[in-house]
Formats: structure tokens, C-alpha cells, sequence
């Protein structure tokens, strides 16, 4: 068992968009569970990306509204403690070094992008699927595929079972990757019915990366 805890490769600035985004998802997260048990379930499937709205759209039956609005709300969302805890703490760890490369307002951009985009290629793999998917998790896998690209030797304080460990960014967000795009090979051919959206996780990774890298080229450009 290992868990990440920090970075060691500080900010530059102050990192105002990254810690907006994990006072919105906690604020969001409080709300949910203000909630009577029938309008928390309402609430959660009104605003949770289904990917069986899409063809359901495509054939006249749905609103736009209804099948699109939830691939930028459900990254909003998260099913329980531990959903939104794990992925806060990887938003901390590497969203600050991200937005600092980006800049603030392109980070948020490119963040929400991410988290789109990690929805749609849900979507694409589960075509007739009705089980909701939400949580920050596609998003916050195109910052950690940013991370990759552009710190791949900072270290990475972790623990690993008793001891704190410092692990170069790549083996760490390298292994994470490696996980879910194991996971969503094994799994073609099925449709979700619960638990990780694997593809998601996949798709964010490698559009953070694919971001990061236009970004870079062009930054190098003009200088």
C-alpha cells in the first residue's frame, strides 16, 4: 500500500484556481449530503453523467440540456468520503505546479476541458450504459498527466506502509495510469455497471498530456 502525500517542488505562485476548484468540490459534497435521501438521489442522477442520454438525445428523446449539461456538472460530484478525499489530496499534490506552467484562468480551462473530454471517451466505451458516473477523478487524471509531462523527477513524499518515501513523479503517476488502462483493456467488450470509470480515468491522463504538450511546443515557440 502506498499513498502520496506531498511534493516537493513548491508553487510560484499562489495557486487560487486549484484550491477554488477543492472548496467548490467540498462545498458541493456538503450539499449533497444536506439532502433528504429521495431529493440526494434526484439531485445525484439529474447531475451525473449517464452515457445511455447520449443516443437517447441522438434519437429525439432527450434535451440537450438533459444529456450534455451532466459531463460539467458530475465532475462536481462524488459518491462518499473517501471518493472525494483521495481525489482532493491528488488536486492538492499536483493541480499547484499545473496551474503555475498554465497560468490561472488557461488552468481552468484546461482542467474542466480534461474532465469533459475524460467524459466523453466514458461515454464512447458504454454507450448503453444507465449506471450515473461522477466525481473529479477525469479531470484531476489531466492534471496528473500534465504533472508527468512537464516534473517527471520531482519527488513525490509517499507513504508506503510505514515509511515516508521519496518517489520520482513518473514511477508514481506512471503506475497510477497503468492501473486504469489495464483495467479498461481487460474490460472492452463490457459496459460499466458500477465502481471506476476506467476510460475516463485513461482519457483525462492522456489529454492532459496531449495539452501540456501543445502548450509547451507553443510557449517554445514564442520565446
Amino acid at each position: 500500500m502506498f499513498i502520496p502525500l506531498k511534493d516537493t517542488n513548491p508553487s510560484r505562485s499562489y495557486p487560487v484556481v486549484n484550491i477554488s476548484l477543492i472548496l467548490l468540490n467540498v462545498g458541493v459534497f456538503l450539499y449533497q449530503y444536506t439532502l433528504p435521501p429521495r431529493a440526494f438521489k434526484t439531485f445525484m442522477l439529474a447531475y451525473a453523467t449517464v452515457p445511455a442520454r447520449i443516443p437517447a438525445f441522438l434519437n429525439g428523446h432527450l434535451g440537450f440540456e438533459t444529456a450534455f449539461l451532466p459531463l460539467l456538472t458530475s465532475m462536481f460530484l462524488h459518491a462518499g468520503f473517501f471518493h472525494i478525499a483521495g481525489n482532493m489530496l491528488f488536486l492538492w499534490i499536483f493541480g499547484d505546479n499545473v496551474e503555475d506552467f498554465f497560468g490561472h484562468l488557461p488552468y481552468l480551462l484546461f482542467y474542466l476541458v480534461c474532465g469533459i473530454g475524460a467524459g466523453f471517451l466514458h461515454i464512447f466505451f458504454n454507450l448503453t450504459s444507465t449506471v450515473p458516473a461522477l466525481g473529479a477523478s477525469g479531470a484531476i487524471s489531466g492534471v496528473m498527466g500534465a504533472y508527468m509531462l512537464l516534473y517527471p523527477r520531482e519527488r513525490i513524499l509517499t507513504l508506503v506502509f510505514i515509511f515516508l518515501v521519496p518517489i520520482p513523479a513518473v514511477f508514481i503517476l506512471g503506475y497510477w495510469f497503468l492501473l486504469p488502462f489495464l483495467g479498461g483493456i481487460s474490460a472492452l467488450g463490457g459496459t460499466a455497471t458500477g465502481g471506476v470509470a476506467v476510460w475516463a480515468h485513461v482519457g483525462g491522463f492522456l489529454l492532459g498530456m496531449l495539452l501540456t504538450a501543445l502548450s509547451r511546443g507553443r510557449q517554445s515557440r514564442i520565446k
